[in-house]
C-alpha cells in the first residue's frame, strides 16, 4: 500500500503540550490531505503546541483530562465547530510518569499516574462518545477505520504483562500498572463501542513515552510519529480491541 497518508475529517489529540503530542500534531498537519479540523488539547493553550507553524492551524483547547468539567467544556467547543458531522478520531495521548522502583514506589505516585494515564482516557472517551457515534453514523460510512470513528489510546510496551520489557532499565511500577490498566480499558471500550462502529486500539509509540535520555531509544520522535500515523491508516474492524506498536507489529497484552 502507498504512503498516501491518513485521511480523516476531524481529530482531537490530548497532551499537545510537548513531546509525542506535539510531534503527532505536527505530523497530522503535514499529512498529504490534513484533517479539516484538528483540535489540540493542551494544559497551556498559549504554549508551543498552538499555531506557530505555517499551514493549517489547529484549534487549541484548554483540557485537563483529570478534570471532568474541563473535558465537558472541550466537548462543547468541539461540538460547536463540528456540528452534526461528529468527531472521527480521538487520540488519548496525555500521559505522565514518576521514576520509581518496587522499593521506592508510593501510593501517591500510583494514584497520581493512574488518574492521568487511565482515568483521563476513560473520562475523555466517555465525554466524546456522542460525537464519535455521530461520525460513525454519518452517511457513506461502512467499514470500521480511523477515518470513520476511532479511539486510539497511546499506551506503552511497558504495560505489556507478557513482554515486561526493560525491567532492568526502569521499573516504574506506577507507569507500568497504569498502562496495563489502560490496555484493559481499550479492550472494554472496544467491546462496548464496537457495535456503534467505533474502532478502539492501544498503540505503543516506542521509547518516546516515558521520555528516555536523548538518543537512548530505538526510535526518534519523527520515526515514531510517522510509524504511528502509518499504522492508523491500516487499522480496521479486525484490529478492534488490539495492541500495536509504531512499527505496525501486533503486541501481546
Amino acid at each position: 500500500e502507498g504512503m498516501e497518508g491518513l485521511s480523516v475529517g476531524s481529530v482531537l489529540l490530548t497532551g499537545c503540550d510537548g513531546g509525542l503530542g506535539l510531534g503527532l500534531l505536527k505530523g497530522l498537519l503535514e499529512q498529504p490531505s490534513p484533517p479539516r479540523h484538528i483540535f489540540a488539547a493542551c494544559l497551556d493553550p498559549q504554549g508551543k503546541g498552538c499555531g506557530h507553524q505555517p499551514g493549517p492551524k489547529p484549534s487549541c483547547l484548554l483540557a485537563d483530562v483529570t478534570d471532568p468539567n474541563s473535558i465537558k467544556a472541550a466537548v462543547r467547543k468541539v461540538q460547536e465547530e463540528l456540528g452534526s458531522a461528529g468527531l472521527n478520531l480521538l487520540i488519548n495521548n496525555t500521559s505522565t510518569t514518576r521514576r520509581s522502583t518496587l522499593a521506592t514506589e508510593t501510593a501517591e505516585n500510583m494514584s497520581l499516574v493512574y488518574t492521568t494515564n487511565t482515568i483521563g482516557p476513560l473520562q475523555t472517551s466517555q465525554a466524546f462518545l456522542p460525537l464519535l457515534k455521530k461520525a460513525a453514523e454519518a452517511e457513506g460510512q461502512c467499514e470500521m477505520s480511523c477515518s470513520r470513528a476511532a479511539i486510539i489510546n497511546i499506551s506503552s510496551i511497558l504495560g505489556s504483562i507478557e513482554v515486561a520489557e526493560a525491567w532492568e532499565e526502569r521499573q516504574d511500577i506506577c507507569y507500568r500498572c497504569s498502562k496495563a490498566a489502560l490496555n484493559m480499558l481499550t479492550k472494554c471500550l472496544a467491546l462496548e463501542y464496537g457495535s456503534s462502529g467505533i474502532l478502539c486500539v492501544s498503540v505503543d509509540p516506542g521509547h518516546v513515552t516515558p521520555p528516555l535520555e536523548q538518543g537512548m531509544g530505538p526510535v526518534t520522535l519523527e520515526e515514531s510519529v510517522q510509524g504511528v500515523l502509518q499504522l492508523l491508516t491500516q487499522l480496521s474492524a479486525t484490529s478492534n480491541g488490539t495492541f500495536w506498536d509504531w512499527r505496525g507489529q501486533r503486541l501481546p497484552w
